[in-house]
């Protein structure tokens, strides 16, 4: 299996954050995410950075990276993975 490495930038938007995500593994994705401070709070709290590698560590641990939607909200991941909400508190 290939090393998967996942590249977080991410900024300040609105009521939130905006983050740019690149993957690889099987090959170079992108992706960006907005996060509410509602979703930071909902989905573990605490640093914006850590939830999303953490998020995208669970996204890569149930399909590849080029299934991974290009542009989402955090909360999204919720309807296609009802468990991840669980798996973000357990972390």
């Amino acid at each position: 299996m290939a090393t998967r490495k996942i590249e977080i930038s991410y900024s300040e938007s609105g009521n939130g954050w905006v983050a740019h995500v690149t993957t690889t593994a099987p090959r170079k994705t992108s992706h960006v995410v907005r996060i509410s401070r509602a979703e930071l709070e909902r989905y573990g709290g605490g640093d914006v950075h850590e939830l999303i590698r953490r998020s995208f560590e669970f996204l890569l641990d149930h399909e590849a990276n080029t299934s991974i939607l290009p542009e989402f909200d955090l909360g999204t991941i919720e309807r296609y993975f009802p468990d991840y909400p669980a798996a973000m508190k357990k972390s």
